[in-house]
């Protein structure tokens, strides 16, 4: 076959979302020297226009990825190890669904270089996409239960080495749960979060990344709120934004609120944290007694404005020290099984 011909059919493999930029991985049936280019080929960085304008399935090719070494894996590692056959099998129902990959300030730059390039490693020998989220803007939580943060200046450099890690790879990354929401809790933040946020989209949606912004949920900010604050955080240059991160609304609920805020932002695409919503709201945000577990992760079918039912927050991880839980982010193996009995059916 003639390298023209070679190179006309990676070009249309591309555009159809057909070659893996990582991993190298084309659909059974093609040409040897064609799956050959794709993969010496210099990965291909999406345009911002054509992040925006791509299909929900193009953006997440080949479905969420699922991270094998995640914690919930690790417990049922240790659970197998100590013949609690019944509680592992339960956790294993969190360990088997993708779960987003938190980037918080507790990974140096290094140590972020390390941990993405082993999650979309990971991701593209299956296939699939990985779903990414940071976690580390100044005054983080607003001296709340995931207090903490990097400086202004570390934040930037921050964020450029977690573009630099993903540049050229499929992912999609929710910036910063609850900052800009949180602004209506902590005003002052305001003037410094919103320019360094936008930094950050710019950062990353240059680097080929199907970024998305902080909405907040249902029932905490309005559309007429959130959406400035969004247009000033950089969502043009972003595919969206995300509602119900670590929150338990329905998403019946998410979906009416988060129609409205597209509305008002251009027409932007949405995602939904549906990780623990499956017995809907049970009166406070902080490790609700009665909460389960929400629906299966999964890409939306691309006729709406929503891509993505996520789990983001991390089924098993405490909101921080109330109604009994420990710290925030720690796993809590009482409140992960009770997740997992009162999931949603």
């Amino acid at each position: 076959m003639s390298a023209s011909r070679t190179r006309a059919i990676v070009r249309a493999l591309a555009v159809a979302g057909a070659v893996a930029v990582v991993g190298g991985a084309l659909a059974q049936g093609f040409p040897a020297d064609a799956a050959t280019a794709a993969r010496t080929a210099p990965p291909k960085v999406l345009s911002i226009a054509e992040i925006q304008r791509s299909q929900a399935k193009q953006l997440f090719s080949g479905g969420l990825a699922v991270q094998k070494d995640s914690k919930a894996a690790s417990i049922v590692s240790d659970l197998t190890r100590q013949r609690r056959t019944a509680d592992a099998k339960a956790i294993g129902r969190i360990a088997s669904q993708p779960v987003a990959i938190w980037l918080g300030d507790w990974y140096s730059k290094a140590q972020l270089a390390t941990v993405v390039g082993r999650a979309v490693a990971n991701a593209a020998k299956a296939g699939k996409t990985p779903t990414f989220v940071t976690y580390a803007i100044p005054d983080r939580d607003c001296g709340g239960y995931s207090k903490g943060g990097l400086t202004a200046s570390q934040y930037l450099s921050w964020n450029r080495a977690v573009a630099d890690a993903l540049r050229g790879h499929r992912a999609a990354v929710l910036v910063e749960p609850d900052s800009l929401a949180m602004i209506s809790n902590c005003p002052s933040v305001a003037k410094a979060r919103l320019p360094l946020i936008k930094s950050a989209v710019t950062t990353l949606a240059g680097a080929g990344i199907a970024t998305y912004l902080d909405a907040g949920n249902s029932h905490w900010v309005t559309p007429q709120v959130i959406a400035p604050r969004l247009e000033a955080a950089g969502i043009a240059s972003a595919r969206g934004f995300f509602t119900n991160v670590s929150n338990f609304y329905p998403l019946k609920d998410e979906t009416a609120f988060a129609d409205r805020v597209s509305a008002l932002t251009d027409g932007s695409h949405y995602v939904v944290d549906v990780s623990r919503n499956g017995q809907g709201w049970k009166g406070t945000w902080c490790n609700p007694k009665g909460a389960g577990l929400g629906k299966n992760p999964a890409v939306a079918s691309g006729t709406t404005r929503l891509d993505a039912t996520l789990w983001v927050k991390t089924p098993g991880a405490s909101d921080g020290t109330c109604n009994g839980g420990p710290a925030a982010g720690t796993w809590w193996q009482s409140y992960a099984l009770a997740l997992v009995r009162l999931r949603a059916k």
